[in-house]
């Protein structure tokens, strides 16, 4: 695959996941076009069904008027010139003539013969226009005389009704001739207009349908001007979280959302100098502590061999004749409150140094294979703990690990077990998927629930009212902290028959890559030692 082709596959892949994420539902894209749609639909219906019903109205009433303007024409020139009883065949004559008028409609003559009988003529023949095809309210309503007064000067009247027969809308009508003669009904098919009214409607439907899809186009050419710069705004935000401080939009207008850019752009100046200014203050921070301690390595080193020397004084002093040899019992407990404190003082110094580095970015791993049970063995056997540990580890786990930095956190687990839970500790060795899972696990009381969550930050102590102990505090952190560089971690828990467990997983292979040519500084926490052999370097 050529890499323009692959270049124009990964732009489509990104044109349709920009489509797709622009129609979520929850998008204020989508929900304008909705809305636009919406308000564009409701008044293209609105005025397209107030332009039907208009529309309708005048045609009908054009029609229906002209109809019954022309029938009622017709009843009183034709129908009245009849004699007063006429016979059937004059009936038929006649409705044959009114049918043929401009309107051609149907009509249906009804009178009286001679001897009082009914006789109907009809346009259409006998199989034509029919009583029975009117209405019976219309030709009650035709029949009835009404009394003659100023207001109304005739006791017979034109009545009208719109009917529909098998789908097909008619306008029946009804009247007798003024003066005496026959009862005229009159049948009308508006099916020409009700076709013109259907045209109409499908033609405002067409238009309505355009209005939807024009205001739906309409809002998404609105929304993508209204919305670039909120995208551009998100764009922003994103890279600001990711730490990239200096990014600014670029502000053009004086609208909101020029107002919105500008005081993006004046949060993230005022981001970046706060950072810049908190991270310059971090950055002299562990300088002073990393030069702290450095500088602190030279006394502290002429300190350390006086204590050494001092503390061989002591030994040799107690295997001699018991009275305390060349010391004062007097000074002899200050001497040793000297040893010891010089000892936890370097320990701190080294573990400030540590910790320091980890801080900085500097700690690196020098990977080798590593037999886990091997090394355990060879941590708790440097510390004289062999009495006290209980190992279940089988041989030929290998790991690919740095040795003194497995050592660093061993070291402080065993030893923070010792320290605070007493013997026999169990120290236990597993294998899953691609982990190495090692767990520590005391025999004492457990620890606290309100401690738990604590147990590896720097410099915490479990009990407040005992601020000074044996250990620094930075023992389980620096412990910690070499689980992660290997890409693993440590976690703290209560067994349920009693006790504290720790559990390290680490993975067999890690990633990134060890850096062989990298100063390994991976140095001892201190909180585990335990005895002579511990002093120094763990």
């Amino acid at each position: 695959m050529t890499q323009e082709h692959q270049g124009g596959t990964r732009g489509l892949a990104a044109a349709r996941k920009g489509f797709w994420s622009g129609l979520r539902f929850t998008s204020l894209r989508l929900r304008l076009v909705l809305v636009f749609g919406l308000v564009a639909l409701t008044a293209a219906v609105s005025a397209s069904g107030i332009a039907y019903w208009l529309n309708r109205e005048a045609v009908l009433t054009r029609t229906q008027d002209a109809v019954l303007r022309d029938f009622e024409q017709e009843m009183q020139n034709r129908a009245g010139a009849l004699p007063e009883h006429p016979t059937q065949d004059e009936l038929q004559h006649t409705a044959g003539q009114m049918a043929n008028s401009s309107q051609r409609f149907g009509v249906l003559l009804v009178a009286e013969d001679a001897d009082g009988g009914a006789v109907y003529g009809s346009s259409g023949g006998l199989g034509g226009f029919a009583l029975s095809d009117v209405p019976g309210p219309l030709r009650t309503a035709v029949n009835k005389e009404q009394k003659v007064t100023s207001a109304n000067k005739h006791p017979y009247h034109l009545y009208w009704q719109r009917i529909t027969d098998d789908d097909t809308p008619y306008l029946v009508a009804g009247t007798r001739v003024i003066g005496g003669g026959p009862t005229g009904y009159m049948l009308k098919s508006l099916e020409p207009e009700a076709k013109d009214l259907n045209s109409l409607a499908w033609s405002l439907g067409i238009a309505t349908g355009l209005a939807l899809l024009g205001s739906a186009l309409l809002a998404q050419a609105l929304a993508t001007t209204v919305l670039k710069p909120v995208h551009r705004l998100g764009v922003a935000a994103r890279r600001l979280g990711e730490g990239k401080l200096d990014t600014r939009l670029r502000v053009s207008g004086t609208d909101e959302l020029a107002d919105l850019s500008r005081t993006f752009n004046s949060a993230a100046e005022n981001l970046e100098k706060r950072v810049a200014d908190m991270a310059g203050r971090e950055q002299a921070s562990r300088r002073f502590v990393a030069d702290m301690s450095h500088e602190l390595r030279t006394p502290l080193t002429a300190l350390t061999a006086v204590t050494e020397v001092l503390e061989e004084e002591l030994e040799y002093a107690g295997e001699g004749d018991g009275e305390g040899g060349s010391f004062d019992p007097m000074v002899e407990p200050a001497v040793r409150l000297v040893v010891s404190e010089t000892r936890r003082l370097n320990d701190l110094v080294e573990n400030l140094m540590e910790v320091t580095r980890f801080d900085a970015g500097t700690a690196r791993l020098v990977l080798d294979d590593v037999d886990v049970a091997d090394q355990i063995t060879a941590c708790i056997d440097a510390r004289a703990w062999l009495d006290a540990v209980e190992l279940d580890a089988e041989r030929g786990i290998h790991a690919r690990l740095d040795p003194r930095r497995l050592d660093v956190i061993l070291a402080n687990l065993i030893g923070n077990a010792l320290k605070h839970g007493g013997s026999p500790v169990r120290v236990s060795v597993a294998r899953a998927d691609d982990e190495i899972v090692i767990r520590v696990r005391d025999n004492g009381p457990g620890i606290p629930e309100d401690v738990l969550p604590h147990v590896f930050d720097r410099f915490y102590k479990a009990s407040a009212s005992r601020p000074r102990s044996e250990g620094s505090g930075l023992g389980l952190s620096i412990a910690m902290e070499n689980a992660h560089i290997h890409g693993g971690g440590i976690t703290a828990e209560n067994a349920p028959q009693g006790g504290a467990v720790f559990t390290l997983r680490l993975p067999q292979d890690p990633s990134p890559p060890a850096d062989e040519d990298a100063e390994d500084t991976a140095t001892a926490a201190g909180d585990g030692s335990k005895g002579k052999d511990a002093k120094g370097q763990v």
